[in-house]
């Protein structure tokens, strides 16, 4: 990565897609360009300075002359947010996609699934899950929340994973026994794999307007709705999966770097449970497929205070080699003994089923992109295994 001098002259740095440079090597004199996107991730547009002294031709100069970003040929790392084009002018706010991290979804067929994603905690170099609503006192040592999907590639590391609770206490030790009704599981926990009845958590993606000074019952203009959503996963390690059922969604493209992407417009990803209401408040809910919680504040299946549109949900599962073995885990991934104090996740000797066992995981990522204003967002997954 390089930045490129832009003190003089406007610099257009472009380079061709994957896709592109293998159209152009068939040498046949079938290449044209007829797609390309423009972004501007590095460029800072509060530094432009309506009370310069010098007057209006000086308000944008500091932002013209930002030294931009060489052009990426790595389709995965550039362009964080496109460019794209609205004649109209008449825009206050663009809308953005945000992880929904405290709702509470029953689906369709009564599995009540969570959203949110599992936290971590680590206290004088010790790591341990944070169960949900549980309340902890760090007095010593750095203090580390890390929040992330753990998707488990199979029954047995789900199961260890989502019967596992942690006590309110100071101490990373502090276990109640696993049937003690006063503490509450780990969230964040999805199927990695193929089950007969889908449940544990899913993950959930919303469109908006994130400010207040909209009303709710605006809605978001048509032209601006996503109605359409592009995933990206690493395909050595994931695949895209309904959040009501085992189906495996179909793959459109994997490039060279094995990212799969996924185009998906219509079907069960796209407000699953209903369109979300344009009229309630955040920190309520109506939709009745939605479970009742007292706490609606903790719970509140919106994460907009203004104008939202669709939700997108999906699970992810793991590739079967993945499943079936170590072999990815031991070579980009990481290690741990299970039965160790301070293991990522908190599980000690005594008494535990995965005494003598190994963790083993690889942390990743899964990529959604609004198909329409290109808004991207980044949703980090941790793949685990505990050798049975």
């Amino acid at each position: 990565m390089a930045f490129l001098d832009n003190s003089g002259d406007i610099i257009l740095d472009a380079v061709l897609t994957d896709t592109g440079r293998l159209r152009l090597a068939q040498g046949d004199g079938t290449f044209k360009i007829s797609k390309f996107a423009l972004g501007d991730d590095e460029i800072n547009y509060g530094l432009y300075d309506k009370d310069h002294a010098s007057g209006s031709a000086y308000y944008d100069l500091e932002v013209l002359q930002t030294p931009v970003l060489e052009a990426f040929t790595n389709n995965t790392s550039n362009l964080k947010t496109k460019l794209v084009s609205v004649p109209r002018t008449n825009l206050l706010y663009m809308p953005v996609l945000k992880l929904n991290k405290n709702n509470l979804i029953t689906t369709d067929s009564g599995q009540a699934q969570n959203a949110r994603p599992t936290k971590t905690f680590s206290r004088n170099g010790a790591q341990a899950f944070e169960p949900d609503g549980a309340t902890f006192t760090y007095t010593n040592g750095a203090n580390k929340t890390d929040e992330k999907f753990y998707i488990a590639v199979d029954a047995f590391t789900y199961d260890q994973l989502s019967a596992f609770v942690l006590g309110t206490g100071t101490g990373i030790n502090d276990l109640p026994d696993a049937g003690d009704d006063a503490y509450q599981k780990p969230t964040g926990i999805l199927q990695g794999y193929q089950a007969s009845t889908p449940k544990g958590g899913i993950i959930r993606v919303d469109h908006g307007l994130d400010t207040s000074e909209i009303s709710t019952g605006i809605g978001i203009d048509q032209d601006m709705m996503e109605g359409a959503f592009i995933v990206e996963v690493d395909y050595r390690l994931g695949r895209l999966k309904r959040p009501n059922a085992t189906n495996i969604q179909g793959v459109n493209f994997i490039d060279d770097d094995n990212i799969a992407t996924y185009y998906v417009g219509t079907g069960p990803f796209i407000n699953p449970n209903g369109a979300p209401s344009l009229t309630n408040t955040k920190g309520s809910h109506t939709n009745q497929k939605e479970t009742t919680i007292a706490d609606l504040a903790q719970v509140s299946p919106q994460v907009f205070d203004g104008p939202r549109g669709n939700t997108f949900q999906f699970r992810i599962e793991a590739s079967m080699e993945l499943q079936q073995s170590t072999y990815l885990f031991t070579q980009i991934g990481l290690t741990e003994a299970a039965d160790s104090t301070g293991n990522l996740a908190g599980f000690t000797t005594a008494g535990s089923p995965v005494t003598g066992k190994t963790i083993y995981y690889i942390d990743s990522t899964v990529r959604v992109v609004g198909a329409n204003t290109g808004y991207r967002l980044d949703i980090p997954v941790r793949y685990i295994k505990i050798a049975n």
